[in-house]
């Protein structure tokens, strides 16, 4: 029988990072991993779906808001090992911007809350973040409407 770590695989998912009048969307996580932290909404890109187009389908299913997604902003690498250092889980995760079209934001599938939040509340500690969320902000909130995209 394999070992566990030869039998898993890294897993791939999507964010939308939705930058609407000087605020970010985000959700406060209701599921492990991450119960009760703040992050982007998002999820797991699923079999014959490209990460943009899960980036807005979970946008949509965890907040009912509609965007429209910008391109590629940034990659997030998640890997969490257990205390012997073995992997648990690792996920790839696409960041894409996204442009708020419609909708009133609340907490859908398993997003357990949602606010429209700003940098400076971000890194004021105000809400409890997971990892590598403020990087990300900050690399968007860096950028304008006309501004060069890392990523086409």
């Amino acid at each position: 029988m394999p070992s566990p770590a030869l039998t898993m695989a890294p897993k791939l998912g999507a964010i939308a990072v939705v930058y609407h009048d000087a605020r970010f969307l985000l959700v406060q996580r209701g599921k492990d991993p991450g119960r009760g932290l703040w992050g982007f909404p998002g999820g797991h890109v699923e079999l014959g779906e490209t990460a943009i187009e899960a980036a807005v389908r979970e946008l949509r299913e965890e907040t009912g808001v509609i965007a429209q997604a910008d391109g590629y902003l940034t990659n997030v690498d998640v890997i969490a090992r257990n205390l012997s250092g073995a992997v648990d889980y690792q996920y790839l995760i696409a960041a894409v911007r996204c442009s708020y079209l419609e909708g009133e934001a609340v907490a859908a599938d398993d997003a357990a809350d949602v606010a429209w939040v700003s940098l400076a509340q971000m890194e004021d500690g105000v809400f409890a973040l997971s990892e590598d969320v403020l990087r990300v902000a900050r690399l968007r909130a860096e950028m304008t409407d006309e501004g060069r995209c890392p990523f086409p």
